[in-house]
């Protein structure tokens, strides 16, 4: 199962970007689809996640008001709207997708993805 990210890019504080995980060998339909980042010597972070069934979300509390996941109708594509982006933004971010839907789970470590792409690298600077 393969993802694949786009989107990544250099922007200036207070910017905005959108990310974008797709997949071509399987559907969405009923997943869970999380976007992580890791930032130089940090760990690596859940930011948000999206079951495609019934379309609830989480947001880590950093991020949450700010960024948007949601899944784009009629496409195997789930996007990240990053908006008022933060130095603190700064990381590769990646998509995961696990066909057992419930984002809850995932947060609370009683469940791991399946299915990871190579990341995208956000830079956020002057």
């Amino acid at each position: 199962l393969q993802l694949v990210e786009s989107g990544g890019d250099s922007v200036q504080p207070g910017g905005s970007l959108k990310l974008s995980c797709g997949a071509s060998e399987f559907s969405f339909e009923n997943y869970a689809i999380a976007w992580f980042r890791q930032a130089p010597g940090k760990e690596r972070e859940g930011v948000a996640c999206i079951s495609t069934g019934d379309g609830k979300t989480y947001y880590v509390p950093s991020v949450k008001g700010r960024f948007t996941i949601s899944k784009v109708n009629g496409r195997n594509t789930v996007d990240l709207q990053m908006n008022s982006l933060k130095r603190e933004d700064t990381a590769v971010y990646y998509c995961a997708a696990d066909p057992y839907p419930v984002c809850a789970d995932y947060i609370l470590g009683r469940a791991e993805f399946e299915s990871w792409g190579q990341g995208t690298q956000v830079t956020v600077s002057q």
